[in-house]
């Protein structure tokens, strides 16, 4: 029985919550089951995942085969890098508290970028957008103060070439 680790939908139309699932290969979508790892709700915003990390290596070990958003999913959480670290202990790579140790460095980097991207900006950033934004702001002050000029030297020649056409009108008045 060829087995497979998919998303069952459940949730309103046009509000999709999925339930992650091992299910026989030939079974449908939402149909039987055989064991229900986790959830997965795409609608907030970064995806809320709950996943039981051992009952997914567990069974990717054991053959069943992800689809591909599944695959996405289980990458995401690192079930696939812990199948992983498991087959090295296996192979005799490395012992089991050096996988443990490995994953729970790679979880807690993985954490901190999740975290990072729900403050936003991270402070490096932040301050390269402020540089950026006092630049723009800079650029533009120097641009309007050069149109001011050109504007007031405009002025100013309108100014004289009016006090030039009062003049001219002033003296054939005078001749008369």
């Amino acid at each position: 029985m060829p087995t497979k680790i998919r998303l069952q939908r459940h949730g309103k139309k046009g509000r999709p919550f999925y339930h992650i699932v091992i299910a026989d290969g030939r079974a449908p979508r939402d149909g039987r089951f055989i064991e229900k790892i986790g959830t997965y709700n795409p609608i907030t915003n970064p995806a809320e995942i709950n996943l039981d990390l051992d009952k997914a290596a567990t069974w990717l070990r054991n053959g069943a085969q992800p689809t591909e958003t599944v695959r996405a999913i289980l990458s995401y959480k690192g079930v696939l890098y812990k199948a992983h670290l498991m087959k090295g202990v296996e192979k005799g790579a490395h012992t089991i508290e050096e996988a443990e140790a490995k994953f729970q460095t790679w979880v807690t980097e993985k954490e901190a970028k999740i975290e990072a991207k729900k403050r936003g900006l991270t402070d490096q950033e932040r301050i390269e957008r402020k540089k950026a934004l006092e630049a723009e702001v800079k650029v533009k002050a120097e641009k309007e103060a050069e149109v001011a000029k050109k504007r007031m030297a405009e002025l100013k020649l309108e100014q004289a070439e009016a006090e030039a056409e009062v003049q001219a009108e002033e003296a054939p008045a005078e001749e008369a």
